[in-house]
């Protein structure tokens, strides 16, 4: 479960700094956006080093489930655009492969 609270950090703080660039390269925003961007970004890169994995490559193949529903949950919030029935779903699929990749080896032993 906490693996599930520094993922949902990560990903929080990654699609935040990302944003931060769409923001001023999309949106016409100051470039003074980036600052808080690149603070963000530092963020998700150490939460993510906080997941209980024995590989960096399983760990980040498991945030990308957390990636994409995050990504939608922020289209919602903060772009307020509701996500299709398809997006749900596709999360729900991300999420599940997520889990099994995370914790697969535990379930078969």
């Amino acid at each position: 479960m906490q693996n599930f609270g520094w993922f949902i950090l990560a990903a929080v703080c990654e699609i935040a700094g990302c944003y931060s660039a769409w923001m001023w390269l999309r949106l016409g925003r100051s470039a003074w956006w980036l600052a808080p961007g690149m603070m963000c970004l530092m963020i998700f890169a150490i939460a993510l080093t906080r997941v209980d994995a024995a590989f960096a490559g399983r760990a980040f193949a498991a945030y990308g489930g957390i990636y994409i529903a995050g990504s939608l949950a922020w289209m919602a919030a903060v772009e307020r655009t509701s996500p299709r029935i398809s997006d749900y779903a596709g999360a729900g699929i991300c999420i599940a492969g997520a889990a099994i990749v995370l914790y697969g080896a535990r379930w078969s032993a």
